[in-house]
């Protein structure tokens, strides 16, 4: 049967007759909420490197401060929102900048935050540069920070940045411990700073011991954990102790005895 084509020609593509058994669209007779929710379902929007940077993106500064370093770093992390207002809205890192009056070390700073930069603009799940940037140790050696935190290089230090930053936008979810586990917690610590203190009053008041508690009582107030604590290998913070002949820590619960 022939067919007369009145209207110019603007584009045709061919179709075979397994394409139309394969992938049948929505006709017209199709009830109008499936084809609008067809429509909406088009419209979500994933992270990709064709995304284009908008003007104005919302984000974080932290501060970063290591021995290593004469001065200070500032990581800024910048944000795009996809899908906003809608029930899919997300917000997702889409570049990182970091700042120092420090120039020693400039150009693999530049180098590391253009390539993380181009790492969260491909989309997809990002959360894995976080480990990989906390394995990443330094031949000098590492430093504890606030909290009694150990962190094996300044690069670990920009990963656990990074890892806060996604927390805080809700890309990276901390594990929930149940209630037993935090009243075992509370219990263990209660039980081994009540030891440690009758430890200290049955203790000869010297002049030496004097000084060795002033010097056990600043390392408590500044890591918030009994002096004498060792390093966790799961949490990486300076609060196993050794109790009942098992070493548990009195941050994230781990125990050696399982």
């Amino acid at each position: 049967m022939a067919i007369k084509i009145e209207k110019k020609i603007t584009g045709y593509n061919v179709v075979k007759p397994e394409d139309k058994v394969a992938a049948p669209t929505v006709t017209a007779a199709a009830p109008k909420e499936v084809r609008h929710a067809e429509v909406k379902q088009a419209e979500v929007i994933q992270m990709h490197e064709s995304v284009e940077r908008p003007e104005t993106l919302i984000g974080s500064t932290f501060k970063v401060k290591s021995p290593l370093f004469e001065h200070a770093l500032y990581v800024t992390i910048n944000d795009i929102v996809l899908n906003a207002g809608t029930k899919y809205e997300q917000r997702r890192p889409f570049e990182v900048f970091i700042n120092s009056k420090n120039m020693d070390h400039f150009q693999w700073i530049v180098a590391l935050t253009r390539i993380l930069s181009a790492v969260f603009r491909k989309g997809g799940d990002v959360t894995f540069i976080v480990e990989e940037l906390k394995a990443v140790f330094d031949p000098r050696g590492g430093y504890f920070k606030a909290g009694g935190v150990y962190m094996p290089s300044i690069v670990a230090e920009i990963g656990a940045v990074i890892e806060q930053h996604m927390k805080n936008i809700g890309l990276i979810h901390d594990p929930e411990m149940d209630e037993a586990t935090r009243r075992l917690i509370a219990e263990k610590r209660a039980a081994y700073e009540a030891a440690g203190a009758k430890k200290n009053s049955d203790a000869t008041a010297t002049s030496v011991g004097a000084a060795s508690a002033a010097t056990a009582s600043n390392h408590t107030e500044s890591s918030g954990f009994p002096p004498g604590a060792t390093l966790c290998a799961k949490c990486n913070t300076q609060a196993l102790v050794l109790m009942d002949g098992c070493q548990t820590c009195l941050n994230c619960g781990y125990s050696k005895c399982g």
